[in-house]
């Protein structure tokens, strides 16, 4: 006969022994400790406080505090509109304390990012823009700036979220912003959100007051096509129809009976005199729900659609008016820069 008692005593001792035993995640800790360090010291020096306003404060023009990163050993240097403002001096302050001055390349409202250069300085460090596309939702990322002042500030949080929609200062909504949980504050703003890679994946730019953990950035990709277009032309190109409007519901008779699967469309409040809408015929009280093939269901949709490859063609579009389809061409043009 066989006998498993000491085989069972075995078994039970060594399962109590592993259960017991406390896991060791120091080399966890560290790994992740070590990747945040090495992000720091590679892109942080890049980073650097922006300045607004008169060197010596008075009381009819106050100044700003925000962030930028350095995206060039010639001191190109991108940060957030509403950081730049329209402020006359800005100044740049790096790690070490030292101070230059910096003049606006360009801004871009809808996208709340600017590109600065700074004055007299060369082979700065710098940081390279990464590809935002590659991002995925639980990866680790990095926030390098100056929070309410306090220079040099690191902390790091997750992605939460991709492919979020945020309402720019303009009026338009910024596409393909990144969402993380890592804490920003008021003067974070035109920093970098870094990847393990040490690679620049977003340019930090919003929080909601009163939430936890809900912070946004603006997609590196959003911010090399602004980069390209400001460096090529000093503004970002965009068409332009000379309209306003509003998102409106679409009567389910109206759809109906002109064979539409909109729910919503874009309502025209008014036209511009001589814009290429009113030389097209579009009357305030039209609704957009077709432009060059795409579906639009809000003004949102009517916005991004106007981008700047349809800067100078002639375009199809569908408009519901007194409930009924109508075909009209329209030749956008180029929009004015923003000031």
């Amino acid at each position: 006969m066989l006998d498993f008692t000491s085989d069972i005593a075995d078994d039970v001792t060594s399962s109590r022994t592993t259960a017991s035993a406390p896991v060791d995640d120091r080399a966890l800790l560290d790994a992740y400790s070590n990747a945040v360090i090495d992000v720091t010291d590679r892109v942080g020096p890049a980073v650097v406080r922006v300045e607004t306003g008169p060197k010596t404060p008075n009381g009819r023009e106050r100044g700003g505090l925000g962030s930028g990163i350095v995206i060039s050993p010639d001191g190109l240097v991108l940060t957030n509109s509403h950081v730049v403002g329209s402020a006359k001096e800005i100044r740049l302050r790096d790690v070490e304390g030292h101070v230059g001055d910096a003049r606006v390349l360009g801004v871009d409202p809808d996208t709340d990012l600017a590109l600065l250069r700074a004055n007299g300085v060369r082979d700065l460090p710098y940081a390279a823009l990464g590809n935002s596309k590659t991002l995925r939702r639980g990866q680790l990322v990095i926030a390098i700036g100056n929070p309410l002042g306090f220079e040099s500030t690191v902390t790091a949080g997750v992605v939460s979220a991709l492919g979020r929609s945020i309402r720019s200062v303009s009026g338009r909504t910024i596409e393909d912003v990144i969402q993380t949980d890592a804490a920003l504050n008021p003067g974070n703003s035109g920093g970098p959100l870094v990847s393990s890679h040490a690679e620049v994946i977003g340019i930090n730019t919003a929080i909601i007051n009163g939430a936890q953990g809900i912070c946004f950035a603006v997609a590196s990709n959003t911010a090399q096509f602004v980069l390209s277009e400001i460096i090529r032309h000093g503004y970002v190109r965009r068409a332009f129809i000379g309209v306003a409007g509003q998102t409106a519901p679409i009567p389910r008779r109206h759809a109906v009976l002109a064979g539409v699967e909109n729910k919503m469309g874009a309502l025209l409040m008014q036209t511009e005199p001589d814009g290429p809408a009113a030389k097209a015929g579009l009357l305030p009280g039209d609704v957009v729900i077709r432009l060059d093939g795409v579906e639009i269901n809000g003004v949102d949709d009517l916005i991004r659609v106007l981008d700047r490859d349809r800067i100078g063609r002639r375009l199809a579009m569908d408009v519901l008016r007194l409930g009924r389809l109508r075909a009209i061409d329209i030749d956008p043009i180029e929009r004015k820069p923003a000031r």
